[in-house]
């Protein structure tokens, strides 16, 4: 009988340990199948990293990860001790033991000793994502009912809307008019609301933040690769909400001054247009 729970018990632990192990493979292994700045199907972690931020936040969850499945496995493990060492059937006689001085010392020293070391990498990551350094460019993100508006005071401060694009892909995160930005310069992105609250987020950038009517929040992002990035406004801001993408496209040097020449002229004689357009309504 003895032998018996002792199988059981090691079955169990066995078992607890291959789901842990299968786990851990398909969280570190999940970047196999992800595609560089958008969501991808059956992806079990966070989009591939393409910022500094980003690493630093990748490699705070996978050491999150790693302490977590410890304890986990370690109270399993506890767990299992107990049902088959200290059920009625292989104790029938009880110990009267009230209390273990050592024991009671070591899980609250344990305890404390593990929530010190998360949250000293922890602070580290947050002052590093809050504490925006000098910027190479700055960008205005502006949240309206349901799209972005930018704006580049650094580059002639002109400014456009950036509204989904229903006939590309990817869908719903596709939009006519991208923001743009150099790669390896920092950026700093300035968040206001126009409406109501709205949130930025770019996942691969590893930056999230509210942009809130009469107040002007900042954050920033330094693009390590060039390409397209998505992200979402992540603030439930009404019933179009699903349907306010941000398109992010990170370029060369010289494709991104290309850029704003052509995007001062552009977008100057759009808005130039519709001031036109405007005026005449009014007069009429």
């Amino acid at each position: 009988m003895n032998m018996s729970r002792g199988k059981i018990g090691r079955g169990l632990l066995g078992l607890v340990l291959g789901l842990a192990i299968i786990g851990a493979v398909l969280a570190i292994g999940g970047h196999a199948y992800a595609e560089v700045g958008q969501p991808s199907p059956w992806e079990m972690t966070m989009q591939p990293s393409a910022s500094p931020v980003m690493d630093d936040i990748e490699w705070f969850h996978g050491f999150l990860l790693w302490i977590i499945t410890a304890i986990t496995l370690f109270v399993t493990a506890l767990l299992i001790t107990v049902m088959v060492k200290f059920n009625a059937k292989a104790n029938p006689t009880p110990s009267k033991t009230t209390h273990n001085t050592l024991i009671e010392v070591v899980w609250t020293i344990v305890p404390v000793l593990i929530l010190v070391g998360i949250a000293i990498p922890s602070f580290r990551l947050l002052f590093y994502q809050v504490d925006v350094p000098k910027a190479d460019l700055t960008v205005k993100a502006t949240g309206k009912q349901w799209y972005w508006t930018y704006s580049y005071p650094d580059n002639g401060k002109f400014e456009f809307d950036s509204l989904m694009a229903q006939d590309k892909k990817p869908r719903l995160l596709a939009v006519d008019n991208e923001m743009v930005v150099p790669v390896n310069k920092i950026v700093r992105v300035q968040t206001t609301g126009a409406d109501v609250i709205h949130a930025f987020a770019v996942p691969a950038f590893g930056i999230k933040i509210d942009a809130v009517p009469g107040r002007l929040n900042e954050t920033w992002f330094k693009a390590t690769k060039t390409g397209m990035f998505y992200g979402q406004c992540s603030e439930l801001c009404g019933k179009d909400h699903a349907f306010m993408p941000i398109a992010v496209r990170v370029v060369s040097d010289q494709e991104f001054a290309a850029w704003v020449e052509t995007a001062k002229k552009k977008f100057a004689s759009a808005r130039t247009n519709s001031y036109a357009l405007a005026d005449t309504g009014t007069r009429q």
